[in-house]
């Protein structure tokens, strides 16, 4: 499908229907609002059809390339009208996290004190925590999205769980 979108602009658009819904959903849960969210999504799958004659395959779905350049939009977006992004967590994902750094004790103090312990790291070790815990995303589509190897999204992961494990043990 790539390569003849690369060859013939106009089968393009079986890219874009393929990943919108995907590439939408990952935008508005960082943004939180859905016409803001559709135009981030316009403006991902616009760039992404200007940059395809240069997109090579390394290993990850076409779909991590365009979650790379979503998450630049929002980042860029979030830079420009300085506003603050919140972290939308619901019961399921939380308990993801919980279960991968503390383990059955202590959960409903865990689920208390999630979202003032989010607060307190810098955009971008959420974000880590948002592609692996609250959207199952692998290590390896984790460093395709962030640009990174593998090797090193794992060890940025476990340094930012163990960062949060400290949190969540400084405020007991």
């Amino acid at each position: 499908m790539v390569e003849r979108a690369q060859e013939r602009p106009a089968a393009f658009r079986y890219i874009y229907e393929a990943h919108f819904k995907d590439v939408f959903r990952f935008i508005y849960n960082r943004v939180g609002e859905a016409e803001l969210a559709k135009d981030i999504t316009q403006t991902v799958f616009v760039k992404a059809l200007q940059a395809l004659p240069r997109y090579k395959y390394r290993g990850a779905p076409i779909l991590s390339w365009l979650y790379r350049i979503a998450l630049n939009e929002c980042l860029d977006f979030f830079r420009k009208s300085k506003k603050s992004r919140e972290v939308v967590l619901d019961q399921e994902q939380a308990e993801a996290l919980y279960e991968e750094l503390i383990g059955t004790s202590q959960r409903e103090e865990w689920l208390e004190k999630l979202p003032d312990i989010l607060s307190q790291l810098k955009p971008d070790e959420v974000t880590f925590l948002e592609l692996r815990f609250f959207e199952s995303r692998s290590f390896r589509e984790v460093a395709a999205i962030q640009g990174m190897t593998e090797t090193n999204a794992k060890i940025k992961t476990y340094r930012i769980l163990e960062r949060v494990r400290k949190l969540f043990e400084t405020k007991a």
